[in-house]
């Protein structure tokens, strides 16, 4: 999660001319009807860009989850960009699956490892009001990628209870556009990645070569879909600019990979510039995995310099922001800070400062 920022903003007109979004046949002519229903979406299971196929109500997709939603953690969290977090956090929700296998995940004990335990709508809704209550912003629905189809259904009953909130998509964007339209009518914020725009790094760091591909899709269709909307807040005699609508698009230095960035931030000037929001990262921190996991990923792990950022490739990345002169950018101070990184065994996963929980997947409410 992103952790503190300082903001660039050029008062200056919207980039104008960027191409338009090129869709398929399929999503030009609405979404597919199992899509609508959620009838055969899991069996077998197409709905991201692997399409691996499984039938995930007998077995688990390379994702892997089965059909039920599961759930790790649930928090406000006030780590996120500010104008997400504003004054009250945002009610994060962290589910278990993941689409990537990104070998650096600092949340691998849930997206790769499978802790957290199944939900059903009812509980679900009820950790939405609990957030809510609490003076969440916002719910943060944290990489739900490969439960797209349940989870907008779930989102229909927690609006049809009563909840008043918007609801935010976190993800790695390793989506299909036709399986967001699923949640268009029902998230008005969009927190998606785009990792990397190289087919190679992606496939040697996520298991996806195809990333680039699907996430840029992804974006430009969040980013022409949700017009920006900022709107202003005051409190106690605090003003803070809140987003009720649009994107925020992140994208995470890797260490050593400094041409990657490069790329990824000229794309984002072409396409994101006076559109979204763009949040450039240098949080990168090496995961402290036990030795087994070590082993495991150590040879996707070789594809970048694993270490924190140094401050020359922080002065790099300023002078970066500052040739591209984007209109509105968050990027992080520099830091070696290691105490965000969360442990989803504990019922509080963060420290103190950063979050208060509301449920865990061990105890529940019981926090």
């Amino acid at each position: 999660m992103p952790q503190s920022f300082r903001t660039e903003r050029i008062e200056e007109p919207a980039l104008q001319g960027s191409a338009p979004l090129h869709c398929s046949a399929s999503l030009r002519n609405g979404v597919p009807p199992p899509l609508q229903s959620g009838v055969g979406v899991y069996a077998p299971c197409v709905q991201c860009p692997r399409k691996c196929a499984a039938d995930r109500k007998t077995a688990r997709g390379l994702c892997g989850e089965g059909d039920a939603l599961r759930i790790a953690s649930a928090c406000l969290h006030f780590g996120e960009e500010p104008p997400v977090t504003v004054f009250g956090g945002s009610g994060t929700i962290f589910f278990t699956g993941c689409t990537l296998r990104c070998a650096f995940c600092q949340n691998y004990q849930i997206s790769q490892n499978g802790m957290g335990r199944a939900v059903d709508r009812t509980e679900f809704v009820k950790i939405c009001r609990t957030l809510e209550d609490a003076g969440a912003e916002n719910i943060n629905l944290v990489t739900g990628s490969h439960a797209i189809p349940l989870i907008a259904s779930y989102l229909k009953s927690a609006r049809e209870d009563g909840l008043s909130i918007p609801f935010c998509w976190n993800s790695s964007a390793y989506e299909s556009v036709e399986t967001l339209e699923l949640l268009e009518d029902l998230v008005s914020v969009w927190l998606p990645d785009l990792k990397t725009l190289s087919p190679e790094l992606a496939k040697h760091l996520f298991g996806a070569e195809n990333y680039p591909e699907a996430a840029a899709l992804a974006v430009r269709w969040m980013i022409e879909r949700f017009p920006l909307t900022l709107v202003q807040k005051t409190k106690d005699g605090t003003e803070k600019e809140k987003i009720e609508r649009g994107v925020i698009v992140r994208h995470l230095f890797l260490p050593g990979r400094f041409s990657e960035t490069a790329d990824t931030l000229a794309w984002l000037k072409r396409y994101a510039d006076g559109k979204a929001l763009v949040s450039l990262m240098s949080q990168y921190t090496p995961v402290p995995f036990e030795e087994s996991e070590r082993v495991k990923r150590g040879a996707a792990l070789s594809a970048i310099e694993n270490r924190l950022v140094s401050e020359a490739e922080d002065t790099d990345l300023r002078d970066l922001i500052d040739a591209h002169d984007f209109e509105y950018l968050f990027y992080q101070e520099l830091s070696d800070d290691t105490s965000w990184l969360p442990d989803f065994n504990r019922t509080q996963p963060f420290s103190n400062a950063l979050a208060k929980p509301v449920w865990h997947w061990k105890t529940g409410f019981e926090v």
